[in-house]
């Protein structure tokens, strides 16, 4: 060999060595800069132990189920644990083969990824979790992407040093946005199948990691078809990586997606009028209980666990049971209105009318936010009277209609509305609460933000007063003769001297069988006796918070009162006479576990054992001889036809109903011994109700409501809902039985329900 040749030979060899160790060296400093910083800003290592996120507060029932959320960004993060086997080994087939076999750089995936552009496997796991933790969407300009590659790896490096792979598979699933308000896992298999991620099968679990790709794109509510394409290839990725076998990727690649999509939003899902009102409570709860530094939870982001007392099975069954009776009543009700000169109002004329619909446009949220914009009178008017698309409630599901924003005020004054409230008296409680017909559409709750008229079935009050201060026995009789209160007494401005509801009178009539038949003459002798200061000392003592006037009209019924409060009062008598305040939450934690509150009731005697349990005896009377007996016969439908959907109660129930003058308010009250339950039906105005009382009464509009969910609650044993009668206290004193003088054997219903 020559000595030129030689030379130039040490010369390329040089040259070579110099490349490679300069290149070498500007790798290494290109990761040393990006690891300290010189990049842009890296997270700290306290950053990478508990990475910043938006978390969802869970309100979660009695038995464990979530029922509702509340979130800025619906997710809920999980462990690696709650995690099925296909879902993991769904994510390692299709996103990193190697996964358990490189430290969050997979150098073979990303040199294939160099020479032949498009294969794909440059990124691991791991790098996919450090972009959408730390350094955010990927940037158009090459330079700043090679650079924002280069820390991805960093970060990547460390989380594979942090932590193991299985939080990392757990945090990168908890973390991506599967869209339609499914952040993470979890949200994504509870909005998408209705299941936890534990209970997933593997075509539903390849859907939701087919969606890794790109989850706008490949959005199963839009376009099933390809997203049952991009299903099949994950399926096909797990046969290649022997997770199933061939017989088993062809069977599943044939079934359709088999969505179940279950929206977690504040108007749908269950008890969303009760989760409207408990994230009212804790609003105020969070500005009166800080966080150990000071600062204020939120709600939305803070991931905190609120246990509640609502029952997610009697939840269901209430609702269904409102659903079931009122579509079912409605139709009678738009049938009726057919007929109807002023429909959907009696007793108004036409200026009233107006003046009505006026006052919902200004009550409207459309015109609030006209008039926040500035938008004068005259052009609101010209708004509200022009058609537009919208869509509308009906009960046969959301309807996409055009009306002008008038047209739909009128068309919701149709509407019947109804609530439900079920409390477990001896502990306070609440397990179904079911504020109104459909929170998408009508927000006003009709279990605690509304109070209508009671009727009827405020009289128990009067009753339990002259039983517990006077110790009368349900078998004792008063006249079933018009009784006057005279002007002056009470503050009465004149004569007062109430009818009964049918103008039937004669005779004399026990306790019992006068409240059984409602029967109004009695009452108002009652409450002159025991006077109307104590009656009101009773109720308000027994849980109602509104102030109730000291005149002798209360006896028919005459105040307003929320079905939250007559509830809770109610439950007192299937309480042996002690009040337990009414209870939501039970206990609040953080996202860590840690117990913030846990809460109990408070509890007050309001009258004796005795006294309670003869209230009930009486009570039972309604339901055995009185206006509640139809729970012991075949249900009849509004419209008087007999449907063969038999009722047929057998066991002890203590109940009453109620109906407002002219119709505008149904009421039923019913208790067994471990639960107490009320139901209102009525027009969202006293002027949209039934004409007649046949339909209108409280025994017609409510009663169904009430027995449906008893006939559900009592068909799922699970709940342990009693078919008992209530326990007599020791050493009774009071005489109930009242055979011979009527009682049990006398089936009259005279007075009526109404109260006027």
């Amino acid at each position: 060999m020559s000595k030129k040749q030689t030379i130039n030979f040490k010369k390329y060899l040089i040259w070579f060595w110099g490349i490679f160790l300069g290149g070498f060296t500007i790798v290494v400093f290109t990761f040393l800069f990006a690891s300290w910083g010189f990049l842009g800003a890296l997270p700290t290592f306290k950053d990478l132990e508990s990475p910043e996120s938006n978390l969802a507060t869970e309100v979660i029932s009695s038995d464990g189920v979530t029922i509702g959320k509340y979130a800025k960004e619906n997710r809920t993060p999980i462990k690696f644990s709650e995690l099925p086997d296909n879902l993991v080994n769904a994510l390692i087939a299709t996103e990193d083969e190697r996964f358990y076999e490189h430290s969050g750089i997979d150098f073979r995936g990303t040199t294939r990824a160099v020479l032949k552009p498009g294969s794909g496997g440059a990124s691991t796991i791991t790098q996919q979790l450090a972009r959408m933790l730390f350094t955010g969407e990927k940037s158009r300009n090459k330079v700043k992407r090679v650079l924002e590659k280069v820390k991805e790896w960093v970060v990547a490096t460390k989380l594979e040093t942090q932590y193991t792979k299985q939080e990392i598979i757990a945090m990168y699933l908890n973390k991506y946005d599967f869209l339609n308000q499914a952040v993470g896992i979890r949200s994504a298999a509870r909005i998408y199948f209705g299941k936890e991620p534990k209970d997933l099968v593997v075509s539903e679990s390849a859907m939701l990691i087919g969606m890794l790709k790109n989850s706008s794109y490949f959005n199963p509510l839009r376009r099933e078809a390809l997203v049952k394409q991009r299903r099949n290839v994950v399926l096909l990725q797990m046969t290649k990586n022997d997770f199933i076998t061939e017989e088993e990727k062809v069977k599943l690649q044939q079934q359709p997606l088999n969505l179940n999509y279950t929206p977690e939003r504040h108007d749908v899902g269950l008890a969303t009028y009760f989760r409207a009102h408990l994230q009212k409570l804790m609003r105020t709860w969070v500005q009166n209980n800080p966080k150990p530094n000071g600062e204020q939870y939120d709600i939305f982001r803070d991931g905190l666990k609120i246990y509640v007392t609502i029952d997610s099975r009697m939840q269901k069954y209430a609702e269904e049971a409102v659903k079931e009776h009122i579509s079912n009543l409605q139709t009678y009700f738009f049938d009726e209105q057919k007929r109807n000169k002023t429909a959907p109002f009696y007793d108004l004329d036409t200026d009233q009318i107006e003046r009505s619909f006026e006052r919902a446009k200004k009550n409207s949220e459309r015109y609030r936010r006209l008039m926040d914009a500035g938008v004068s009178s005259k052009e609101i008017d010209k708004i509200f009277k022009t058609k537009t698309e919208m869509t509308v409630f009906s009960w046969k599901g959301d309807k996409d209609t055009i009306m002008s924003p008038m047209d739909s005020i009128k068309y919701y004054k149709y509407f019947l509305r109804s609530g439900l409230l079920s409390i477990e008296p001896q502990t306070g409680h609440i397990k179904a609460w079911v504020g109104g017909i459909d929170n998408k559409h009508f927000k006003y709750d009709a279990v605690a933000q509304q109070k209508r008229q009671v009727g009827s079935t405020f009289k128990p009050f009067v009753y339990a007063t002259a039983i517990n201060q006077l110790r009368m026995s349900p078998c004792d009789e008063l006249p079933n003769t018009p009784y006057t209160i005279p002007q002056g007494k009470y503050g009465v401005s004149q004569d007062w001297t109430p009818q009964n509801s049918d103008g039937k009178y004669g005779g004399m009539m026990t306790l019992k069988d006068a409240l059984a038949g409602s029967v109004n003459v009695v009452t108002v002798n009652l409450i002159d006796k025991v006077t109307p200061e104590n009656v009101v000392r009773l109720a308000k003592a027994a849980g109602i918070e509104t102030d109730i006037p000291a005149n002798p009209a209360i006896a028919l019924g005459a105040v307003d009162l929320s079905l939250l409060e007559m509830v809770s009062a109610y439950s007192t008598f299937a309480n042996k006479g002690l009040r337990v305040s009414p209870m939501i939450i039970t206990r609040i934690e953080d996202k860590n576990g840690t117990v913030l509150k846990d809460f109990v009731p408070e509890t007050q005697e309001v009258l004796s054992e005795e006294s309670a349990y003869v209230i009930l005896n009486l009570l039972k009377g309604v339901t055995e001889s009185g206006s509640g007996i139809r729970l012991r016969s075949t249900y009849t439908s509004a419209g008087g036809a007999a449907t063969g959907f038999p009722y047929l109660f057998t066991n002890p129930i203590a109940g009453k109903t109620g109906t407002t003058q002219n119709q505008s308010d149904g009421w039923f009250m019913g208790m067994v011994p471990n639960l107490a339950t009320g139901v209102w039906t009525g027009g969202e105005e006293r002027a949209v109700h039934f004409k007649g009382i046949t339909k209108g009464q409280g025994a017609t509009m409510s009663l169904p409501s009430w027995a449906i969910f008893m006939r559900k609650c009592y068909a799922d044993k699970t709940l342990n809902i009693s078919k008992e009668d209530f326990v007599s206290p020791e050493n009774l004193s009071i005489n109930i039985d009242c055979k011979g003088k009527g009682g049990e054997e006398n089936n009259s219903n005279s007075g009526g329900d109404t109260n006027f």
